[in-house]
């Protein structure tokens, strides 16, 4: 089975080859951070032009590196949502050209759902269901991964993801874009104990993660302590956050076979650190993809389809895309959750 992949949802255009037994043929990859960086953060209209200017020759390249033709594909899978609806258009439009042309089906992809599975593309003994924090810019869930398709929420947030706390605090730090590997850099020179930082909802009967109270705690703290202080602390209160809830997810998922993190929050070193000792202290293994594969790619979509399409799951041509497209729709409505849940 050989799948191409074409991720475009917020300011990363990527395109891949995968097969069905976890070789990653190619992967071409185009960022925009230089676009971005005078804003402080992603310009949905900037990147969806980028990603219109990008992910045609990133296609040929993906082909020409791997020595194959479109015709040689098995089916197309390309990000449908949720995301920045520009970029995930242009993706998706794209996917389904090429699926049309080619004869080949096509799969429409959720993000969340290639994150999800990217564990399994880099470890073939990671096993339903296991229990997954998914961390990144846009979403912070505890879900029960049952199986390809088979979602149970567990928690969300209730305002602000991980992820966007740390692009903000980058902002508010005057640490530069992307936030987070500027945040988790400058956390390394600084004390973690050095600012009183709330940990919102930690300890609390609430299962969900709140992160909107802690960027107000930092914007209030930055001007009184130099910025690596500021960041190391932030950095440890987010930690606490994720471990505490975490801890609750696993009094409910008795029968997941191993902790997973994934997400581009999950490429941060002390994230995973503090997992991974969460991990052994409940018995649990531990598994976390590598960290180009955390960040936003078409490896992890390609894999996707890969997955879908051997579960006898394709797409018609007219799927929509879609800017919000929870992995578990029947999960409980969240207080405040928004476009988060």
């Amino acid at each position: 089975m050989l799948i191409l992949g074409l991720e475009s949802s917020c300011d990363e255009t990527a395109a891949a080859l995968v097969t069905g037994d976890r070789q990653v043929l190619a992967h071409r990859l185009a960022g925009q951070e230089a676009a971005h960086r005078p804003f402080g953060g992603v310009v949905p209209e900037i990147a969806a032009r980028a990603h219109v200017e990008a992910l045609e020759p990133l296609v040929a390249a993906a082909l020409a590196e791997a020595g194959v033709t479109l015709a040689d594909v098995d089916a197309v899978a390309a990000t449908a949502g949720p995301g920045l609806i520009g970029g995930v258009m242009v993706g998706l439009v794209t996917g389904k050209a090429l699926a049309h042309a080619a004869g080949k089906p096509l799969i429409a992809v959720n993000h969340l759902e290639g994150h999800a599975l990217s564990p399994r593309l880099a470890d073939a003994a990671l096993a339903f269901p296991y229990l997954l924090l998914l961390v990144s810019g846009g979403h912070c869930q505890l879900l029960l991964v049952e199986g390809v398709a088979r979602y149970r929420r567990l928690a969300t947030t209730i305002d602000d993801a991980a992820g966007e706390a740390f692009d903000k605090t980058a902002k508010i730090l005057g640490l530069g874009f992307p936030g987070g590997p500027a945040v988790e850099a400058a956390a390394r020179t600084g004390d973690p104990r050095a600012v009183p930082l709330p940990r919102p909802l930690k300890g609390s009967a609430e299962p969900h993660f709140s992160f909107a109270g802690l960027k107000a705690a930092v914007a209030r703290m930055a001007p009184l302590h130099p910025a690596a202080d500021v960041a190391a602390s932030f950095q440890a209160a987010v930690v606490d956050c994720l471990l505490d809830r975490t801890r609750r997810a696993m009094d409910r998922a008795a029968d997941a076979t191993a902790l997973v993190v994934a997400g581009g929050v999950a490429a941060n070193g002390a994230v995973r650190a503090a997992l991974e000792d969460l991990a052994g202290e409940r018995g649990l293994r531990f598994v976390a993809p590598p960290a180009w594969l955390c960040t936003d790619n078409a490896a992890m979509i390609a894999w996707a389809g890969a997955e879908r399409l051997a579960a006898g799951l394709t797409d018609p041509l007219d799927v929509a895309a879609r800017a919000r497209w929870p992995l578990d729709p029947d999960a409980e409505k969240v207080r405040g959750a928004g476009v988060k849940a």
